[in-house]
């Protein structure tokens, strides 16, 4: 039997590939912390589940393919809060933001039209493209100024007759970088002037620090038949396991093409949409607090990492994942090597190795990527144990 070239050539999860080492090693007993998922541990708002628990039909029907109007609704007035004006026409609720970026491409791209994305990008991202045969361009960024996007010059020399869009998640996974509206208006202009759509994921908008403010693409009303949005209930409010997101653009031809999409899978689940749209209807001010708890995490985890020598990063101003470099040349053998060769007083860590997050190279293959989604007391001894582990390593 003959599987198809596409499916042999997609690459595992970076995320989720070394998942069996993590489980052998618990198996032995020795305890993992997890770092490598942005799955985080605070506890989903008590409101979804008493929605869901307090459905009282003899039958779970189907939902609409576009989405529960209430839900739909709820989006609508959740966008409202940041003075952003859409209407429940512009929403198609998804599986996940996942589903809405599959999607997206679809509606789009035909097979070897290229979208460009900055690079490192969450490989997920890049896997969907692949599914669908569209190649990703990578925009390049380094660390040295904080995953910044280069001069407009720098990315138009990128785009070709075969560009269909430009990829942005902001603020960004990996790197934690929030684009500035500078920024968001040079993606803007390029995509007017090149005629081009802008594909922006916007799921971690409401997790940013320092006083920095995540700006939606949805303030510019010059970009509206360009722009296709995807957002979810997953960080925001952890509820990773719920998969509700949403599809949202003012374009009226995306939108009906993408509802071709919606109706060929049927709908999302009834009961998680249910759950969801109480999600949606939260005050903005427990967002906020979410955002502060995420910050201290933050800083404990940098504040660990100031400590180890050879350890490089640029500090993230949303999301909650840092990227970071080792004195090391493999990143994924030293992440393999935690889980299978070394535990300190019977416990390790899992990290996630970071070259997939770049396209064909080997620039991230001496970085890692730490999700700061657990306790300050908890991230405290997980890097501790990453500067006993490194210590260790480079002397083997």
């Amino acid at each position: 039997m003959k599987f198809s070239n596409k499916i042999i050539a997609l690459q595992e999860s970076p995320i989720r590939k070394l998942a069996t080492y993590a489980k052998t090693a618990s198996d032995k007993g020795i305890h993992v912390y997890h770092l490598n998922i942005g799955q985080p541990d605070i506890e989903t708002p008590d409101i979804y589940l008493s929605e869901i628990k307090s459905y009282d039909e003899s039958i779970i029907k189907y939902a609409p393919s576009k989405g529960m109007p209430a839900l739909l609704t709820a989006i609508k007035t959740y966008y409202e809060h940041f003075d952003i004006k859409i209407n429940e026409d512009d929403v198609i609720v998804t599986s996940g933001a996942s589903e809405a970026i599959l999607f997206a491409i679809s509606v789009i791209c035909n097979a070897r039209d290229d979208i460009l994305i900055p690079e490192p990008f969450y490989t997920n991202t890049v896997n969907f493209f692949n599914q669908l045969s569209v190649n990703a361009i990578p925009i390049p960024t380094d660390e040295s100024n904080g995953y910044q996007l280069p001069d407009k010059k720098v990315i138009e020399q990128l785009i070709t007759a075969k560009t269909k869009a430009i990829f942005i998640t902001n603020p960004n996974n990996p790197t934690g970088t929030v684009y500035g509206m500078e920024e968001l208006r040079l993606i803007k202009d390029l995509a007017i002037e090149h005629d081009l759509f802008v594909i922006a994921d916007e799921v971690y908008r409401t997790i940013t620090f320092d006083g920095v403010t995540s700006h939606s693409f949805l303030t510019f009303d010059d970009l509206k038949e360009q722009l296709i949005i995807m957002d979810s209930v997953s960080k925001r409010y952890s509820s990773c396991g719920a998969r509700i997101g949403a599809l949202i653009s003012k374009n009226k031809d995306f939108i009906y093409y993408a509802m071709k999409l919606a109706q060929a899978r049927l709908s999302v689940s009834t009961l998680s949409q249910l759950g969801a749209t109480k999600l949606y209807q939260i005050e903005p001010s427990y967002y906020q607090e979410i955002a502060r708890v995420y910050e201290q995490r933050r800083n404990v985890m940098i504040d660990q990492l100031s400590h180890i020598e050879g350890v490089t990063y640029a500090i993230p101003k949303g999301a909650f994942y840092l990227l970071v470099s080792l004195p090391i040349e493999d990143t994924e053998v030293f992440a393999k090597w935690l889980l299978t060769d070394f535990n300190d007083q019977g416990e390790t860590i899992f990290i996630t190795p970071a070259n997939d997050f770049y396209n064909h190279s080997t620039k991230g293959k001496h970085k890692i990527r730490l999700a700061f989604v657990n306790h300050e007391d908890t991230l405290k001894r997980a890097i501790a144990i990453l500067r006993i582990a490194l210590e260790k390593y480079l002397k083997l």
